[in-house]
């Protein structure tokens, strides 16, 4: 069995084309980190702010990882395409958006194992529902974890923090 991860940066995950992408790369930048729904009530609202705070904080090493998801009332039934064609004809998002992964249960993504490990929610270690975001620091750390309701802006201090270290 492979060891732990030490931080995000150990990871390696797949992109929505089916590309691995050696998390390393993200080494020295501040992530937030989310599993994303199309057909969810939250869907609209999540978007347009990661839109926002992404277009003002990109440059400064700043960036939104989406993981698309359908564990949660069946929201997220599209193919990577599909998912894909949705985020940036509609959003016209520039952050990545990665394989679609499960974030609960025996086949959760080793991403979201180790996310999980560090901030406990209020009901234990399960992701509560779609939009589920955790903030980490420039060393892969999460540092914070937020809930779905949680609006994306409203997180932008927290951010900002984090990239003045």
């Amino acid at each position: 069995m492979a060891s732990q991860p030490k931080s995000i940066h150990d990871l390696i995950i797949k992109d929505a084309n089916g590309n691995d992408v050696d998390l390393s790369i993200y080494n020295g930048k501040v992530l937030l980190v989310v599993n994303v729904a199309s057909k969810c009530g939250l869907t609209n609202s999540n978007y347009s702010e990661f839109n926002q705070l992404y277009a003002k904080y990109k440059d400064q090493g700043f960036e939104i990882l989406a993981f698309p998801c359908n564990q949660f009332g069946d929201e997220e039934p599209g193919s990577n395409e599909q998912i894909l064609e949705f985020v940036c004809t509609r959003f016209k998002s520039e952050f990545p958006v990665f394989d679609k992964i499960e974030v609960n249960g025996e086949n959760a993504a080793p991403l979201y194992k180790f996310l999980k490990s560090g901030k406990w929610g209020l009901f234990g270690d399960d992701i509560q529902w779609n939009f589920s975001k955790f903030l980490v620091d420039k060393n892969g750390q999460p540092v914070e974890r937020y809930y779905p309701t949680t609006a994306p802006l409203t997180i932008e201090r927290d951010v900002k923090k984090l990239l003045e270290v």
